[in-house]
């Protein structure tokens, strides 16, 4: 086998062991998040896959990437994050929190 070829199979898996590590560990981001989302929300969003939200005109979290930016929502946690909506408590997460929670909500959008 010419090294070339022997150095990209190599490579390949190697590739394929660091991918699955990184997937990994958000499954396990997402399992914290969705613990976050039932103990701090679930009293008023819909924080699963499917299901209504017990407060009315609470979003649910499986639909909240069209109402907000995913790639900005941690900050926004981590800097008391306030909906406006006077029922809506203000929460600041920790920083492992926030990644946790939004790794989460992207895992069950648009289902």
């Amino acid at each position: 086998m010419p090294a070339t070829a022997l150095a990209l199979l190599l490579l390949v898996g190697v590739s394929a062991a660091f991918a699955k590590k990184p997937n990994g560990e958000m499954a396990a981001l997402a399992r914290q998040g969705r613990a976050l989302a039932v103990r701090l929300c679930a009293q008023c969003h819909a924080v699963d896959r499917s299901g209504s939200s017990p407060h009315p005109g609470a979003p649910a979290f499986r639909a909240l990437g069209e109402r907000v930016d995913l790639d900005t929502f941690k900050d926004q946690l981590r800097n008391q994050f306030s909906s406006g909506h006077p029922d809506m408590p203000t929460f600041r997460f920790s920083r492992a929190d926030a990644r946790a929670l939004t790794a989460y909500l992207r895992a069950i959008q648009g289902e």
